[in-house]
């Protein structure tokens, strides 16, 4: 396995992680939100993280798969799955 593929797979692997993770946690924030009115207005921003790390997860799973079975599209799917990592920094880089 090259090191490009080993790197990807800790993306991967980290990105369903943090999927798996916020997707429990806003079922936790749609659950209470009746009782306790702030979680709805956070909730926004959790399913915009949400989105994101999915997003990641999705792509980087895809270039993965792409790095082991030597896809003509796999540097495609790398330039994807780098744009979504940039896109999750921005979004968590403090202005």
């Amino acid at each position: 396995m090259s090191p490009l593929a080993v790197l990807t797979g800790i993306i991967m692997g980290s990105a369903v992680t943090m999927t798996v993770g916020l997707a429990m946690v806003l079922i936790v924030f749609v659950v209470l939100a009746g009782e306790h009115p702030r979680l709805g207005i956070e909730a926004y921003r959790l399913l915009a993280s949400f989105g994101l790390f999915l997003t990641l997860a999705l792509v980087s799973s895809a270039a993965f798969w792409a790095l082991l079975r030597r896809r003509r599209w796999m540097w495609l799917a790398q330039v994807a799955t780098w744009i979504a990592v940039v896109a999750i920094a921005r979004f968590y880089w403090p202005k």
